[in-house]
């Protein structure tokens, strides 16, 4: 499927896809079609919200290396786009069960995401855009665990990006890593602790690959 056989209004609706989940807002008959062009599903657990398909990751990629830097998409509708949390956002996190919502219909679409590229459709190890959005991933997998992020890198989990191939630190207090890495553990990554001079403990956490 090729972006101009697309109408204008489908393509708008793959590009303004979530940047984690790919999940895709839009009329039931926009929907509906991206389906048949094989380029969305539909959840098969409420709130059956559509996800883009593989190829309709890569359509979206091909529209937005095209298409003109955008302004930031979270302004432009009334929720924002979802993001994970990584810990190092000014503002603390929205209360309530909207956001609660969000982060588990986000994680059920990772989920999903998984079982369609996994070779062995496999929901319990990551997959290939996990290994790419190293820092979102593991953030959501916090989040989704129910973890509480930090606040300007403080009172919480902090996810950041490591020299190391493959691979985030986490950071926190003491008495909360273990749960971190229980976490991301069951949400099949490998973590392993260490110290950091100056900072103290923290843990390093990769993608399982098996």
């Amino acid at each position: 499927m090729t972006a101009g056989r697309l109408t204008a209004p489908l393509r708008r609706v793959v590009m303004q896809a979530e940047d984690v989940t790919g999940r895709i807002t839009g009329t039931e008959t926009q929907l509906e079609a991206l389906a048949k062009h094989g380029l969305a599903f539909r959840h098969a657990r409420p709130p059956r919200a559509y996800f883009l398909t593989p190829a309709g990751h890569r359509l979206r990629q091909e529209l937005l290396t095209a298409a003109p830097p955008p302004a930031a998409r979270a302004s432009e509708t009334p929720g924002g786009v979802f993001a994970a949390r990584t810990g190092t956002e000014p503002a603390p996190p929205p209360d309530g069960t909207a956001r609660l919502r969000e982060v588990h219909s986000a994680w059920q679409g990772l989920l999903e995401l998984r079982r369609m590229t996994n070779p062995d459709a496999a929901p319990d190890r990551p997959c290939a855009w996990e290994r790419t959005h190293l820092v979102q991933a593991a953030a959501l997998a916090l989040e989704a665990a129910g973890c509480t992020p930090g606040v300007s890198g403080k009172d919480g989990y902090v996810v950041m990006e490591t020299q190391q191939p493959q691979a985030v630190e986490i950071h926190g207090t003491d008495p909360a890593l273990p749960s971190y890495a229980e976490a991301l553990t069951a949400a099949g990554w490998q973590v392993g602790e260490h110290r950091i001079r100056g900072r103290g403990r923290a843990l390093l956490a990769s993608p399982r690959r098996v």
